[in-house]
């Protein structure tokens, strides 16, 4: 867990605490003597001081409403930025020669890096940081398509590879989670294109095997449980989301869409043989999400299972029943699993009470 979370916390528990104080005066349970309130209020208003000015933490709810509106405009400011200069490069491409296009285009990733150093060292809050290493990696994104059709060079799926390196420098060097979640998606890519290639495929044509996902989706969800991630707050469930989505993602098509396998069997087969998988894998992110505390992963589990489940009971039952009977059903099962949800709810609430 990095100081600037582990900071937050802390302000977290102030707010928690004089809020749990509070209650109790006005439920006449307990109430502190003047010199006692005295006392924790400078002692907490030295401690947020203290972390205020080494760290960027929200003390209020105002606060932490205007930091979620502050990387909301961090994330659109960057797509625009981004798309502004991919289209100016687009404007007035054709009136460049050959050696200034290829100086331009080696030079403006270089430069934003540079650039997005000297802001990471004089501004404490990061979003202007990662406002201009998102803009960086659509520079070098743009770098290499463009390079590539300058010297008419056929199209590889190494790109992927050399995107996924230059995200995750980004994504590490300045804490920027959406760049993880773009380098985590091409080193997928990358792999995905690999494994289509060993088969016979051209990499361009991997998409039509779902299958060659599910390599990459289960070393993506192990990364954290691998190489620790304590001084990256927020990496792990990304990690953890995006191995889940690329590997239900396919499973799901599969279950509907059989032709799309490696396997050599009967198209109905093969669905069957991925909705139970589906249904189990789903279910298995639920339990160990749960075990683990990872509620990235059972909310994920729980998104898919559901999905699954009316997928079969559209395919059962949805031209053979009438419409307001089909719905019933489905309210009905969505009734069930709320007393399943519950019930396991229970039960973990029980063995959290008996461990302590």
């Amino acid at each position: 867990m990095d100081n600037k979370l582990k900071a937050q916390q802390r302000a977290d528990q102030i707010q928690a605490f004089n809020a749990e104080l509070k209650s109790l005066k006005d439920d006449d349970v307990l109430e502190l003597g003047d010199d006692q309130r005295s006392a924790i209020t400078r002692y907490h208003e030295g401690v947020l001081e203290a972390l205020t000015s080494q760290f960027d933490i929200d003390t209020n709810i105002k606060q932490k409403q205007l930091s979620l509106g502050m990387k909301i405009a961090s994330f659109a400011g960057a797509l625009a930025l981004a798309a502004s200069i991919f289209f100016l490069f687009y404007q007035f491409w054709g009136y460049l020669s050959t050696p200034v296009q290829v100086s331009i285009l080696i030079t403006a990733p270089l430069l934003t890096l540079f650039l997005t150093h000297l802001i990471s060292q004089r501004e404490h809050t990061g979003y202007f940081t990662k406002l201009v290493a998102m803009v960086s990696f659509a520079c070098f994104v743009l770098n290499l398509v463009m390079l590539g059709q300058i010297f008419n060079i056929t199209p590889s799926d190494k790109a992927l590879l050399a995107w996924a390196v230059y995200g995750f420098l980004l994504a590490y060097a300045f804490d920027v989670r959406l760049l993880l979640a773009m380098a985590i998606l091409s080193l997928a890519g990358f792999i995905a294109a690999r494994v289509g290639s060993w088969s016979g495929m051209y990499w361009i044509y991997t998409g039509e095997r779902p299958e060659n996902l599910l390599i990459p989706a289960m070393l993506i969800f192990s990364v954290p449980m691998i190489i620790s991630q304590k001084n990256f707050s927020g990496f792990p469930p990304i990690y953890r989301v995006f191995g889940c989505l690329l590997f239900l993602i396919p499973v799901l098509v599969l279950s509907n869409w059989g032709r799309g396998s490696y396997l050599n069997f009967d198209s109905d087969l093969i669905e069957g043989f991925y909705q139970l998988t589906g249904f189990a894998v789903s279910a298995g992110l639920i339990v160990l999400g749960i075990k683990k505390q990872w509620s990235d992963v059972v909310n994920t589990g729980n998104v898919f299972f559901v999905l699954f489940l009316y997928t079969k009971l559209f395919d059962w039952w949805w031209e053979i029943m009438p419409k307001y009977l089909f719905f019933l059903v489905i309210a009905l099962s969505s009734v069930l699993m709320l007393f399943v949800y519950k019930r396991v709810r229970e039960k973990s609430q029980q063995a959290g009470g008996e461990h302590e």
